[in-house]
């Protein structure tokens, strides 16, 4: 009886870390900024802290997910948020986009940390 129970505790034990091990590599996750829109292509070009240019793809189920909501991604509006963030001197919207082979899942933006007064 304690054999049969440890066999099927060892063999749960092992599907659960396979699995924890799968689901992280299925999706890869790329950090940097949005530096470029293309809305008629479905592309947003991401620049990481290397200065390696990814173009990742959009589709119709890409989300954007902020503190507030999740909603599904909006390239205008994503191209208005990325020449503000240029006009303010910045590179571009500080992301984190979830993709698997070039398609974005999830583009969550980075909110910076307020300094402490």
């Amino acid at each position: 009886m304690t054999n049969r129970r440890k066999f099927f505790t060892m063999l749960t034990t092992g599907f659960v870390a396979l699995a924890v091990i799968v689901g992280s590599t299925l999706a890869d996750e790329l950090m940097g900024y949005i530096t470029k829109v293309d809305a008629d292509a479905k592309k947003v070009t991401v620049v990481d802290k290397d200065d390696k240019e990814t173009e990742v793809t959009v589709t119709d189920d890409t989300e954007w997910v902020t503190k507030k909501a999740t909603t599904k991604i909006d390239l205008a509006d994503v191209a208005k948020k990325v020449e503000k963030a240029k006009d303010k001197g910045n590179k571009g919207v500080n992301v984190t986009v979830t993709h698997e082979k070039g398609v974005a899942s999830k583009i969550a933006p980075v909110s910076k940390k307020k300094a402490a007064n």
